[in-house]
């Protein structure tokens, strides 16, 4: 992290559904390189509010504060434009064709030869070869159809091409659900890796030990409101899943320490 000003910063966002409020006066800070864990049981407005940041969603009061400049996002493709992508457990990849196809879709490389275009696919795969590499992806052929790979494989793929093409805020919604132990490990990695090129993460997951593994804060939903914002090291699985549930804990989250100090006080 830095001590710049933050990459995003949501500002009392409410969004209702006719009669139905899902969310309620949201407001949080994302930095540059921060990993945020968005956590909350099922229902309590975690996809709701990734909507409104990647404009999948317009809220109904409160203010989308991203790259200094507040937004009006209207669509998936404004967020997109202006560098944030959602990453889900279903990717939003081509399976019937090769990873350099997928890396460069709409973007390809052509040059003209009398006028004719003429699909650079050498050039294309060095690129693609380089940024895995970067990030410490190994495919075996980037030349294999994407139907073919991996689910930790693909989702590396999405990832790297959101980095590669200047990607500034990445939203993670359950994005190891599907995925064997080495997999996560490696996706939880690849994470890392981003964050440390001055990108920001939202990381959206029911399991509390990736959250913990990866995260630099936590910020808890429950029935559509804030219930924590906490840094990881701050805390413990137990206080987050309190914090979930709604059981008291003193009107905030409080250290390992100190929870530990009071119960041997109360000993």
């Amino acid at each position: 992290m830095t001590t710049e000003a933050p990459l995003l910063r949501l500002e009392n966002i409410s969004k209702s559904f006719g009669a139905i409020q899902a969310l309620r006066d949201i407001s949080f800070e994302i930095g540059r390189g921060e990993v945020v864990a968005l956590l909350g049981d099922n229902g309590a407005g975690k996809s709701t509010l990734v909507k409104i940041i990647s404009g999948g969603l317009e809220p109904s009061t409160g203010r989308v504060i991203y790259d200094g400049a507040e937004r009006h996002f209207t669509s998936p493709a404004d967020g997109k434009a202006a560098g944030i992508e959602t990453v889900y457990q279903d990717l939003s990849l081509c399976t019937n064709v090769d990873v350099v196809a997928n890396f460069f879709m709409g973007r390809e490389i052509v040059k003209k030869y009398f006028g004719i275009p003429v699909l650079q696919e050498k050039a294309m795969e060095e690129v693609v070869a380089q940024a895995m590499a970067s990030a410490g992806t190994k495919i075996p052929s980037l030349r294999t159809n994407v139907e073919h790979l991996s689910g930790g494989q693909r989702q590396a793929i999405e990832l790297n091409r959101f980095v590669h093409w200047g990607g500034k805020l990445v939203l993670l919604d359950e994005p190891f659900a599907a995925l064997g132990v080495e997999q996560t490990r490696r996706g939880l990695e690849l994470i890392r890796r981003i964050a440390d090129q001055g990108i920001g993460v939202v990381f959206i997951t029911h399991i509390m030990s990736q959250a913990f593994q990866v995260a630099d804060r936590m910020v808890v939903i429950r029935q559509g409101m804030v219930a924590g914002d906490v840094r990881t090291t701050e805390t413990s699985p137990d206080q987050i899943v309190h914090l979930i549930t709604g059981e008291a804990l003193g009107g905030r989250a409080r250290t390992a320490d100190q929870t530990n100090g009071q119960a041997q006080h109360a000993g």
